[in-house]
């Protein structure tokens, strides 16, 4: 039973948190109410979220009660979207955000910053945003918060990550996924995760699917999903608070004694069976110690507590009135004195140092991360032997490399990927690791091991959270899926590159892996499984984005991608996009060339163009300009200029190949992009250019819609065209082909056409017969299976 001493003091701490809650919403001076309330003490723009956040303050005062007595470390994951002003209040309280933001110090002057700047212009957000101590999980946006705690647990085998699910929360898809995390956690290596369902009954407007449940389809529900929950419910009609904090504080303390139990079994006795684990199902009403009833209307344990109860306090006396009432109830001079500085009552349930949840390293990754061990990427160049002829699979070089990284990384390095890791190429991962498993494991299976380092789930939701979750708590990791269905966590990456943006500005905030998606089984080579899979549209999602953000590389060949990667692994505070295909393919650059081309991000490739186009006076421009960016696009354009230097040979054409994307954006709106100058010694100020694109044609305009030659940037690419069909059919549905190329370089290049008068019609009949070859042949054309390069090496 725990000492009622120790629930007096939780329940202390839970009214202070209140308070502070409460003043960060409505007040702009008067902080502890030392006269009466007047409307010039309320702010004139009403913003925030009371209705979750006292059961926030709730279990953050018995999580400290814990942290105090047995030196546990706690980190606390909130999920609940607004509930900014509770966990600010909290932080305060601690003494951390008054460490970190001096200004507001814990007296009555600082209490008053503390309220004036929530939610006001020139302030904080009301989210628990980068800005507040200890958040890894702002809940702009509702679904991660699960996700976020079991990736903060994984390698960490001494933290507990105390997790608030909303119920409102709860109805989202990533969230329903993340329930499942507990079967791909190893009790023996990881930490673990204590969800706490709050349900308080409402969303903004609505009841809860959760809270409207029988509790024992509520309890089956969380059964089958492999956890024994235990409900602590109170706080409805105005019962005593002090029954619900012994109920609650005997749940805590069970469950994190189960979960040792489970812990110990694993590590000990190396009992491989998985634990029902443990979680807290918290009901209590929305808007708890708030007001009961507004105009008439139920406020309490309603949805209409969800943001602000008392909507026009400085207009109407009785909203005022009863403000003071509800802030008064809390006896804030008991709570802080008349100097507003939390009494020694409260201190004695105050962690130190870095035991505090608001003060865990944990919650700031960047201070307990340390670079990757990578081996050299070298080692598994392909040899090109000096020729444009040797063929390789990009990511089945990467994915030997790969292994090497895992291997030389045991606790800070791990692969996601929704079941593609074989289909990707990317299974030399499996000669040094397995896949985590920790569900039931048949004779049969193959490659599953409670230890495995490779995460596999069909859901992008959930493996997009597990591995931001583990960047945040300052580990390294990849995410490879196929391209068409990474735009199922758009959402998910605009909130992590907001968090990043966010953070940039945050001096205590340090620096965190950079989150890296490889991109593979891509439009151009989705013939296979049909127009479904057939979409590079993400790159236009990860473009707007703040410029020093984002990184995207298309890496044309497999040494290109291998030093793509090097960078990429390196790399902090940005999200990395590499998009490489898994089919062999021409291995156009040796690893030196491969090396400095990224370097340079982008080049001409002397070797493709026209015969002395190498060492040419500047002055002696090319007719044309092919340009292209992506494996394929890299290969028909290749394939083109060795048409014209055979077809057309009075044509001079320069070959430009691009790998770092945001080369091409203005250097004043990317960190990355080129000069002026440099752009047009590559792309020339006034002569035709023919772009050959992976993705939509669009982004590459908008790219370059600054530059001087833009009006003669004529760019091919994705035209949402794509069936089952030949990959070179696909790329002729969409004009991306080799043939189409040289009728662009026809039509662009002035009088061209009239030189070469039967050009265009023999080019047409060449695509004519390479997709009658295909749809009788089933397979694509010798002319182009057997091509191979054959210009000057």
């Amino acid at each position: 039973m725990t000492d009622t001493t120790e629930l007096r003091l939780v329940d202390t701490w839970w009214r202070a948190a209140n308070y502070l809650t409460v003043g960060q919403i409505y007040l702009l001076d008067n902080p502890l109410l030392e006269e009466p309330l007047a409307p010039e003490h309320i702010k004139p723009r009403l913003l925030g979220h009371w209705g979750t956040s006292p059961g926030l303050n709730f279990v953050y005062a018995h999580l400290n009660r814990v942290i105090v007595r047995d030196d546990r470390k706690l980190l606390y994951v909130c999920g609940p979207g607004h509930g900014g002003p509770a966990m600010v209040a909290n932080a305060w309280l601690d003494g951390t955000y008054s460490e970190l933001y001096p200004e507001v110090s814990r007296d009555k002057a600082g209490m008053q910053r503390l309220f004036r700047q929530f939610s006001f212009p020139g302030g904080i957000p009301s989210h628990d945003a980068p800005n507040v101590p200890g958040s890894i999980n702002e809940g702009g946006e509702l679904g991660y918060s699960l996700s976020h705690a079991y990736g903060a647990v994984l390698d960490n085998p001494d933290l507990v990550a105390v997790c608030v699910v909303g119920d409102g929360e709860a109805e989202t898809g990533p969230l329903a996924t993340s329930w499942h995390a507990n079967k791909l956690i190893d009790a023996a290596h990881d930490g673990a995760v204590l969800p706490i369902l709050h349900l308080n009954g409402y969303k903004i407007a609505n009841p809860t699917i959760l809270a409207r449940i029988g509790e024992d389809e509520l309890l089956d529900l969380f059964r089958g999903y492999g956890y024994d929950p235990v409900v602590v419910a109170g706080g409805f009609d105005g019962e005593d608070p002090m029954l619900v904090h012994a109920r609650m504080a005997e749940a805590l303390d069970a469950s994190l004694q189960r979960i040792d139990a489970a812990q110990e079994a694993a590590r000990s006795d190396a009992d491989t069976s998985r634990p029902a684990w443990p979680m807290i199902i918290l009901r209590t009403p929305k808007g708890w110690t708030g007001p009961k009833t507004v105009d008439g209307h139920a406020v309490e344990n309603s949805w209409r507590s969800h943001q602000v109860p008392l909507s026009a306090v400085r207009e109407n006396p009785e909203h005022l009135e009863q403000l003071e009432e509800w802030m008064r109830s809390y006896d804030p001079i008991a709570l802080f004195g008349e100097g507003g500085e939390p009494t020694a009552e409260l201190a004695e349930l105050k962690p130190h140092g870095d035991a505090r949840m608001s003060a865990t390293p944990f919650a700031n990754g960047g201070r307990i991360r340390s670079d990757l061990r990578l081996s050299d990427f070298r080692d598994h160049a392909v040899d090109t032997a000096g020729s444009r002829t040797v063929s390789a699979s990009a990511t089945r070089g990467f994915g030997r490399w790969l292994a090497d990284i895992v291997r030389d990384n045991p606790s800070t390095f791990r692969l996601f990927g929704p079941d593609e890791t074989v289909s990707n190429r990317l299974d030399a991962v499996f000669e040094v690791t397995k896949r985590v498993w920790a569900a039931e494991i048949l004779p049969n299976d193959q490659d599953l091991a409670h230890t495995g380092r490779v995460t596999e789930v069909l859901s992008e939701h959930l493996l997009q959270g597990l591995l931001e979750g583990y960047l945040l708590t300052g580990r390294h990791g990849l995410l490879n899926t196929y391209e068409a269905f990474v735009h199922i966590v758009d959402s998910m990456f605009n909130q992590h590159a907001k968090w990043l943006e966010a953070t940039s500005d945050i001096e205590w905030r340090r620096p965190i892996s950079s989150f890296v998606y490889l991109l593979s089984s891509h439009v151009w080579r989705q013939d296979h499984n049909g127009f479904s899979h057939q979409d590079p549209g993400f790159l236009d999602v990860v473009v707007n984005k703040q410029a020093k953000l984002v990184r995207i590389s298309l890496a044309p060949d497999a040494n290109t991608l291998l030093a793509v990667m090097d960078q990429a692994l390196r790399d902090v505070d940005t999200v990395q996009v590499v998009i490489a295909g898994k089919q062999e393919q021409q291995a156009w650059l040796s690893m030196e060339e491969a090396e400095e081309h990224v370097r340079q991000g982008a080049g001409v490739w002397e070797w493709a163009g026209t015969p002395g186009e190498e060492g040419r006076d500047p002055a002696d421009l090319p007719d044309v300009v092919l340009a292209c960016a992506g494996d394929v696009p890299t290969l028909e354009t290749v394939a083109a200029a060795d048409l014209i230097r055979h077809e057309l040979p009075s044509v001079k054409v320069r070959v430009v190949n691009v790998v770092d994307l945001m080369k091409l954006q203005d250097q004043r709106e990317h960190p990355h992009g080129f000069t002026d100058d440099r752009f047009d010694e590559l792309f020339t100020r006034d002569r035709p250019v023919v772009f050959d694109f992976h993705g939509y044609p669009s982004l590459v305009h908008q790219l370059t819609y600054r530059r001087h030659n833009h009006d003669n940037i004529h760019v091919r690419g994705f035209q949402e065209k794509g069936t089952t069909t030949t990959p070179f059919d696909m790329a002729m549905l969409n004009d991306i082909d080799r043939y189409k190329l040289v009728l662009d370089v026809l039509e662009y290049v002035p009088g061209l056409s009239e030189r070469y008068p039967d050009a265009r019609a023999s080019l047409q009949a060449r695509r004519r017969e390479a997709r009658e070859y295909a749809y009788t042949q089933g397979e694509d054309h010798p002319d182009i299976t057997g091509w191979e390069f054959s210009g000057q090496g």
